[in-house]
């Protein structure tokens, strides 16, 4: 299944991760702690979250590469609008198969 990351440099890892979680738990079954997140936004689409005390480490996996790069987007265009008192930069994702 493909799969993509991305690493986003940030001290505030996890209340990013929460704020995520919260968002889209009203409409998916989400699990979260304030070190872990995960979003169940299909049957075979899901991205994690992971805090670390620099960074918010993104995965996302999907069988679709056009899903994929949707998911990305979407994910990312969350997480900027939740930072956006702090400049995180561009979000690069990174692919594997």
């Amino acid at each position: 299944m493909p799969t993509s990351q991305a690493r986003v440099h940030t001290a505030e890892a996890s209340r990013y991760l929460q704020q995520l979680c919260r968002h889209w738990s009203h409409k998916f079954p989400v699990e979260s702690t304030p070190q872990h997140g995960k979003v169940p936004f299909g049957e075979d689409r899901v991205c994690t979250f992971e805090a670390e005390p620099d960074a918010l480490v993104m995965r996302i996996a999907t069988p679709d590469p056009v899903g994929l790069t949707r998911l990305e987007n979407v994910v990312a265009d969350h997480l900027a609008r939740f930072a956006f008192r702090e400049s995180l930069g561009d979000i690069t994702w990174s692919r594997a198969a």
